[in-house]
């Protein structure tokens, strides 16, 4: 039986903002971890993406920091006592939320930094005194050079989604930020996947922590409906096309393995009607998270996406996932179809699988230790055919990312036309026949006497080999006479 918040002895300020939350029972890793975090032990907590892991490792913190609250306007009455790391913007902004929401009936400060932004607003946050810091591991390198950002009093260090972190290469930094924290610390790792490196690291900052996991790693959700289908690359628009009309969905995540990739399948799905939008590491900072807010409030259909949005986004009732494209990181697709059936809602999860996909899909039957049943899609038989292949040639060779039967229909369309008065054929042209010399007609023929030539005839005979113009030597008497 699910524990109950009212079990839990969270003080007055934490217990309401929970109630007005919604929040009734607790998921399981925060049934186990909360108890755990609040006897101020290090932990290592391992749990399926979207089951509340943000939850499980605020409420306690906030709890053991209650007894630094106050109310003074200094900065030195609030230095930052606890620190929280993830890898993407998008998860700091998120967690920040969460953690402000949890302490909005309290004195306790909370401030978010990441990169991508202007660090002006930032530096004045952070001026201001904040007890709770969320951020990313570059930009809070930032502040610390700049000296925006002491980490001399932090009592509580969390690393959430640290697999995603080493992934991405943030282990220098993670290792430059713990030596500004004082020795004697609670460390906190989360991590939907329990690596070699992720061991090496607990290893290395964490102090006897206790593990925890509540549910076998890298184990997709069991509330998920999964599916597999075999689709050509040319079908797959038009059978995601046609699976969202068939059931019918109000939103979902379409997942590419490119950030070219992403940026055309959304103009092209754009340009046929359907509300999508776009999110991948080339837009800035602003554009994602504008990106993120209109999907949240509905007025998105579809946010296609790379796997920057694979992780930890918690974002409530999104009935379906599509993977467009196979992810290239088995553990990627555990990530992936994590984002629907959160908090033990149902949700959908598609993949089209191509024949190119063949080697990333066993890598997810190893992952997943079971095998996976490619289904055969029928489509409707109103869609439009054509001759794929010669389209999609002439598609690539055009550089977009539209349907290929979009380029095929341009000859059905001249089909279509009145028949034209067949062309005269022309006359080849030739040149005119340069005029020729009768001199060079006829044959040659030698002369009968050896005259000499007429140039030799004028040439006077040398009366001498010395030139003129050389005087001659003089004799001089020789002053020694040879023996």
């Amino acid at each position: 039986m699910p524990m109950s918040f009212s079990n839990l002895s969270l003080a007055e300020p934490l217990a309401r903002a929970v109630a007005e939350m919604g929040y009734e029972s607790m998921t399981p890793i925060q049934a186990q971890a909360i108890p755990v975090v609040l006897t101020g032990k290090d932990v290592m907590g391992a749990a399926q993406t979207g089951t509340g892991k943000t939850a499980a490792f605020s409420l306690p913190l906030l709890q053991r920091l209650l007894k630094h609250e106050n109310t003074s306007t200094s900065p030195a009455r609030h230095p930052v006592r606890a620190l929280v790391l993830l890898p993407t913007r998008e998860l700091a902004d998120q967690v920040a939320q969460q953690v402000k929401l949890y302490a909005k009936h309290t004195n306790l400060r909370s401030a978010v930094v990441f990169g991508g932004i202007d660090m002006k607003p930032q530096t004045a946050e952070l001026k201001k005194g904040v007890e709770v810091l969320v951020a990313t591991p570059g930009r809070l390198l930032d502040h610390i050079e700049a000296k925006n950002a002491v980490l001399n009093q932090v009592e509580y260090v969390v690393l959430d989604e640290a697999d995603r972190m080493l992934d991405i290469g943030f282990l220098p930094d993670l290792q430059r930020i713990l030596s500004y924290l004082p020795k004697q610390r609670t460390t906190l790792l989360f991590s939907a996947t329990f690596s070699p490196e992720i061991k090496r690291l607990a290893n290395s900052y964490l102090q006897d922590p206790i593990t925890i996991e509540v549910a076998r790693p890298n184990q997709e959700a069991s509330t998920v409906e999964q599916h597999f289908y075999s689709v050509p690359d040319e079908e797959k628009r038009h059978a995601l096309k046609q699976i969202v009309r068939q059931r019918g969905l109000k939103q979902a995540f379409v997942f590419v393995n490119s950030k070219l990739g992403c940026a055309r399948l959304a103009r092209s799905l754009e340009r046929e009607g359907m509300n999508t939008t776009a999110l991948h590491g080339d837009k800035s900072q602003d554009e994602r998270l504008k990106a993120l807010a209109a999907f949240k409030a509905g007025e998105v259909d579809l946010l296609v996406a790379t796997d920057v949005a694979a992780r930890g986004l918690d974002i409530k009732d999104v009935p379906a996932v599509f993977n467009f494209d196979v992810p290239f990181n088995a553990e990627d697709y555990v990530h992936r179809i994590g984002r629907t059936g959160r908090a033990g809602q149902s949700g959908l999860a598609v993949t089209f699988v191509s024949p190119s996909d063949t080697r990333l899909v066993g890598d997810i039957e190893k992952l997943l230790k079971r095998k996976i049943e490619l289904e055969a899609l029928e489509f409707d038989e109103d869609r439009p055919r054509g001759r794929i292949n010669d389209g999609r040639r002439a598609w690539r060779e055009a550089g977009e990312v539209g349907d290929p039967r979009d380029v095929l229909d341009a000859p059905r369309e001249r089909a279509r036309e009145p028949e034209r008065a067949p062309r005269q054929p022309q006359r080849e042209y030739r040149a005119p026949a340069a005029p020729r010399d009768p001199f060079f007609d006829q044959p040659y023929q030698a002369s009968s006497a050896e005259a000499a030539p007429a140039w030799e005839a004028g040439v006077k005979p040398a009366t001498s080999r010395v030139s003129t113009n050389i005087k001659p030597k003089r004799k001089v008497a020789a002053l020694f006479k040879a023996e």
